[in-house]
């Protein structure tokens, strides 16, 4: 099975990356071996992150965001839409 998160992807809507199907299944990132919650933006292959800095907001009103460098980790925390979680569950 190769269930895997898309190379680049981002939550804001306004982004050509922003895919809310893939969303919504709920993303996990490790960062540099940190689990983090905040980030707004990854790009496996090119190695960053982008998160919010603090309630900061540009003219636009959209979040301003810090750009980190280092060896970014996606997974997926939900299966797809309509396909049953094969764990350890008994049987009835």
């Amino acid at each position: 099975m190769t269930d895997t998160p898309p190379d680049r992807l981002s939550s804001n809507p306004r982004s050509q990356f922003f895919d809310e199907e893939k969303l919504s299944r709920g993303i996990g990132i490790r960062f540099k071996g940190v689990e983090r919650r905040d980030v707004e933006e990854y790009s496996i292959s090119e190695g960053w992150i982008r998160v919010a800095l603090g309630k900061k907001v540009d003219r636009h009103g959209q979040p301003l965001t810090l750009k980190l460098s280092g060896p970014v980790e996606a997974w997926f925390e939900n299966p797809p839409a309509g396909e049953a979680e094969h764990g350890d569950e008994p049987a009835a």
